[in-house]
Parts: C-alpha cells; sequence; structure tokens
C-alpha cells in the first residue's frame, strides 16, 4: 500500500454507516466452538468486495485481546440491512450456524455497533499513511484549505 507523505482527509457529501462488528471467546478451551465463528467473517467480507453494488464501502480487520473485530463502512443502512437478510448471501447461514453451534452458551460473545453519519458531521486526518479508515472508503485528499483542522473539517463555525 503506497504511504501518503503530508496530511489527507476523507472527504464525503454523501451519508454513510459505521458499522463495527466483532466477536469475544468468552471460554479460550473451547476449541470446538470459536474458530469457526471467527471464520465466518472473512467469506462474507470476500464476498461483499466482489459485489461493490451490495453496498460495502471499505472494511479493516482489527484484533484485540480475547477477540476481532471489523471496521466497516457502508453506503447506506438500508445497504447494510439488506445484506443481513439476503437469503442468497453468506451472512443467513453464518448467524443460523452461530446460534447451532453457540446459541446462549456463552462460548463466544459477538456485538455490533451502526452509526449513521451525514455530511459534514465527520472528520478525519491522516497523517504519512497509507489510505486507510474512513480515507479508504470515500474520497481521500489533502488537508489543505479549510481542511487544515478539525474545526475545518467540520465546517464548524467558531464562536466570537
Amino acid at each position: 500500500m503506497p504511504i501518503f507523505p503530508g496530511r489527507y482527509a476523507a472527504q464525503s457529501d454523501e451519508s454513510f454507516v459505521v458499522f463495527l462488528i466483532g466477536a469475544r471467546v468468552n471460554k479460550i478451551l473451547a476449541l470446538g466452538s470459536w474458530p469457526r465463528v471467527f471464520s465466518a467473517m472473512p467469506a462474507m467480507i470476500a464476498e461483499l468486495m466482489k459485489q461493490p453494488e451490495l453496498g460495502l464501502l471499505h472494511a479493516h480487520y482489527f484484533v484485540y485481546w480475547r477477540g476481532v473485530a471489523v471496521l466497516q463502512y457502508w453506503r447506506s443502512f438500508e445497504h447494510l440491512h439488506a445484506y443481513a437478510h439476503a437469503r442468497e448471501a453468506k451472512h443467513l447461514p453464518a448467524w443460523a450456524e452461530f446460534n447451532r453451534r453457540v446459541g446462549g452458551n456463552g462460548t463466544v460473545g459477538i456485538w455490533h455497533e451502526s452509526y449513521l453519519v451525514e455530511p459534514g458531521k465527520f472528520e478525519t486526518v491522516y497523517a504519512n499513511m497509507p489510505r486507510f479508515g474512513l480515507g479508504a472508503a470515500v474520497n481521500h485528499v489533502p488537508a489543505m484549505g479549510r481542511m487544515q483542522d478539525a474545526r475545518g473539517r467540520l465546517a464548524v463555525k467558531q464562536s466570537s
């Protein structure tokens, strides 16, 4: 991935959704349960990346103690919801298997959070970075002019 020297920002005039999803191993020795849960997400992300019309703009994995999470950017909540409920997609079978294999036994925890973001209600900055996060999902622009500081990127008026 190429590094972009200097400061850059993400820019979008469209609404989008930030979706965080993850799994946490609660019982580390329960090897029959959690590896299959963790292996389901890469197949879903691959499916979504091959079909941009489904609405995923970008995804990035994070590993944390006892778990893994995926930061996702979606074109709209409607796209996200449609994928989650599409009978022909990989999500529903993975969800059904999770419920069969783990259900409420406490072996693995799963979580997700959705944030609907309107234009002008976010700001980002990336210094000496490859395209990353929202900057990989939408326009990646030099942080110059009004984009130089957080207040300008948010287009927030300073009180006098």
